[in-house]
C-alpha cells in the first residue's frame, strides 16, 4: 500500500479511472433519467478523462520526474480542454481543485487527500451557475466530508473512506432528486465519480489494472499554448491552416510533432477516425503543414486564412455557435457565425473563438448540457485577451432569434443583452423519439413513440410524425406568438413542410412562418414561437 500520492501514483489513477469508465460507458449513458437521444454522460466522461489521460502521457514523456503537483495541474488542464458536457466540466473542476491542493505541499498523505478533496468540491460547486443536490455536486461533497471525517494521516484510510462515503451519497441521490427517483435511477455524473475513487482506492492500494491499448486523444496539450505570447504570435505566424483528417489514432504524436515545429495555436480534436486540424504557420509552412496531415492520413476542407484578415479589430465582434446539421449549419454561417459541431470540447470552443478573428465574441450553445463548456471557452478566451459572453440558448430556434437582433452599431454589452433578450422569448419547441421508457408530465412513453417537447418538457405522446407535430405546434401557439419558425431535420417525409405550413395557416392565420431545412439527425423537428 502506498504512504504517499506521487506522479507515477496519479498516472496509474488516470489509467485506472479512464478504464474504469470505459467499462461502465453504456450504464453511465443508461442512466439519462429523460427518454430524449442526448444521454450520452458516460460518454462524455471517457472523452474528458481521455484528454486527461493524454495530457498526463505527454507531460511525462517531456518531464519524466514531474511533481505531482505539476502533473495533476497537466491532467485538471487536458480534462478542461477536453470536457463534454456539464458532467465533464465538473470532473475537471474537481480535478483542478485538487491540483490546487497538491501544487503547494511537499508530500500527498491521507490529511492532505481530505483537503484536496475538499478543494475539490468548492471548485466543482463554483463550477455551476444553479448547484442542485441530488448530482455529482452532493456525491463529490460527501467524498470531501467522509475523508475528513475519518481524520486520518493514512493515505489508504482516507482514500476507502472518500470512496464509501460517494458511493453512500450516490445511493440517496433519488431521494434528492425526484426525477431520479420516478425513473428508478441514480445521477449518472455520480456514477462516474465514484468509478474514478474506486480507482483512486485501487492505485493507492497498489492493485492491479488491466490495461488496454493507449487511448485515443481528444484534445491535444499543444491546445495549452501560452497565452501571454498569443498576440506576439499571430503577428508573426500569417496564415491559419485547417482541414479535416482522416487518420488512424496511432498517427496523431507524429502529426502533432511536426506542425508543433511550423507554428502555434495548434489545436487536433475530435473523435475518430476524423479529426479538426488547426495550427497558424507562416507563409512557407503552409505547404509542410497540408503536406503533414498528408502523411498522417487524408486531409479535406482544406482552408488557408490569412491571419491579417482576422485580425481583432478595436470593437470586431463574433458569434460562435453550437449546431448539427448540413442546413442549420448554413443558415449560421450566412449569419456570420462561426459553427462546431453538438455536443463539442472547451478546446473545439475555444478554436471557434479563436477562428472568429474578433476582440468580442457571443457564445451560443443552444443546449443545456453545452453551456457549462461554452461558459469554460469563455473563461479560456478571456484569458487570452477575448471579451467573451455566453447567451444560454437552450435550442438553435432561440439563436436564430438571438443572432436577427444583433446590432455592432451598439456597445457589445447592450448587444449580449439584447440577444438574450430575444432568445429568452422565444419558446422552442422539439419532435424526437423516444430512447427508453420513461414516466413525462405527459404520461409515460415507451421507446420508440414521439415526443412533443415545449421548453424541455414532454407535452406530447404519439405515433405519426404528423399528429405529434401539429398538437405540438397547436399547444405552443395557444398561449400566443406571431412568428413561427420550423427547422426540419434529416429524416422527415417528403411533403411535411407543405403539410406543416397548410395546418399552420388554417388553424392559426395571423401567423407569420417561416421553414427551414436543418437536416439535424435527432430532432425531426424543432419549432420556436416568438
Amino acid at each position: 500500500m502506498l504512504e504517499t500520492l506521487d506522479a507515477a501514483a496519479v498516472h496509474r489513477w488516470c489509467d485506472g479511472g479512464l478504464e474504469a469508465l470505459r467499462a461502465h460507458q453504456r450504464e453511465i449513458d443508461d442512466l439519462n433519467v429523460y427518454p430524449v437521444p442526448d444521454g450520452d454522460t458516460g460518454t462524455n466522461l471517457v472523452l474528458t478523462l481521455t484528454a486527461a489521460q493524454e495530457a498526463v502521457v505527454s507531460a511525462l514523456h517531456e518531464e519524466p520526474r514531474t511533481p505531482i503537483g505539476g502533473l495533476m495541474s497537466r491532467m485538471a488542464r487536458g480534462a478542461l480542454l477536453g470536457a463534454r458536457g456539464n458532467s465533464g466540466v465538473i470532473v475537471s473542476q474537481i480535478l483542478r481543485g485538487m491540483a490546487d491542493s497538491f501544487a503547494t505541499v511537499v508530500a500527498v498523505r491521507g490529511s492532505e487527500l481530505a483537503s484536496a478533496l475538499r478543494e475539490a468540491t468548492d471548485a466543482a460547486y463554483a463550477a455551476v451557475a444553479r448547484p442542485v443536490e441530488g448530482t455529482v455536486l452532493s456525491v463529490v461533497a460527501a467524498a470531501a466530508e467522509g475523508a475528513g471525517r475519518i481524520r486520518s494521516d493514512s493515505l489508504v484510510a482516507v482514500a476507502r473512506a472518500a470512496a464509501r462515503a460517494a458511493t453512500e451519497a450516490l445511493a440517496r441521490t433519488p431521494e434528492q432528486l425526484p426525477v431520479l427517483a420516478r425513473a428508478g435511477v441514480v445521477d449518472a455524473g455520480g456514477r462516474g465519480l465514484c468509478l474514478l475513487l474506486d480507482a483512486l482506492v485501487d492505485t493507492v492500494e497498489e492493485n492491479e489494472f488491466v490495461t488496454r491499448p493507449r487511448p485515443v486523444a481528444v484534445v491535444t496539450p499543444a491546445a495549452e499554448h501560452d497565452h501571454e505570447h498569443e498576440a506576439e504570435d499571430c503577428s508573426g505566424l500569417g496564415y491559419e491552416v485547417q482541414y479535416l483528417l482522416d487518420a488512424p489514432p496511432e498517427a496523431l504524436p507524429g502529426l502533432r510533432a511536426t506542425l508543433a515545429g511550423l507554428g502555434d495555436s495548434l489545436v487536433v480534436v475530435g473523435d475518430p477516425p476524423t479529426w479538426n486540424v488547426h495550427v497558424h504557420v507562416e507563409s512557407a509552412a503552409i505547404g509542410p503543414a497540408v503536406e503533414a496531415g498528408v502523411e498522417a492520413g487524408r486531409p479535406f476542407q482544406i482552408r488557408v486564412t490569412p491571419l491579417t484578415e482576422k485580425r481583432p479589430g478595436a470593437d470586431s465582434r463574433g458569434a460562435v455557435v453550437v449546431a448539427d446539421g448540413d442546413g442549420l449549419t448554413a443558415l449560421f454561417e450566412a449569419e456570420g457565425a462561426v459553427v462546431v459541431d453538438h455536443n463539442p470540447s472547451t478546446a473545439e470552443m475555444l478554436a471557434a473563438v479563436h477562428a472568429c478573428g474578433a476582440s468580442a465574441v457571443v457564445l451560443l450553445p443552444n443546449d443545456t448540457n453545452t453551456q457549462a463548456v461554452a461558459v469554460s471557452a469563455a473563461r479560456e478566451a478571456e484569458a487570452a485577451g477575448v471579451r467573451v459572453s455566453v447567451v444560454p440558448t437552450r435550442s438553435p430556434v432561440q439563436a436564430l432569434a438571438a443572432l436577427a437582433v444583433r446590432d455592432h452599431g451598439r456597445p457589445f454589452a447592450d448587444d449580449v443583452i439584447a440577444m438574450a433578450e430575444a432568445a429568452g422569448a422565444c419558446r422552442y419547441g422539439e419532435v424526437c423519439t423516444a430512447q427508453r421508457d420513461a414516466l413525462t408530465v405527459a404520461g409515460p412513453c415507451r421507446a420508440g413513440d414521439l415526443l412533443g417537447l415545449v421548453d424541455g418538457e414532454v407535452h406530447v405522446i404519439g405515433t405519426d410524425l404528423t399528429d405529434v407535430s401539429h398538437r405540438l405546434l397547436d399547444r405552443m401557439l395557444g398561449g400566443g406568438g406571431e412568428l413561427v419558425t420550423l427547422v426540419l431535420g434529416a429524416a422527415v417525409p417528403p411533403g411535411m413542410e407543405d403539410d406543416l405550413r397548410g395546418h399552420v395557416h388554417r388553424t392559426w392565420p395571423f401567423i407569420e412562418l417561416q421553414c427551414y431545412a436543418g437536416g439535424q439527425p435527432r430532432y425531426h423537428l424543432l419549432a420556436g414561437v416568438e
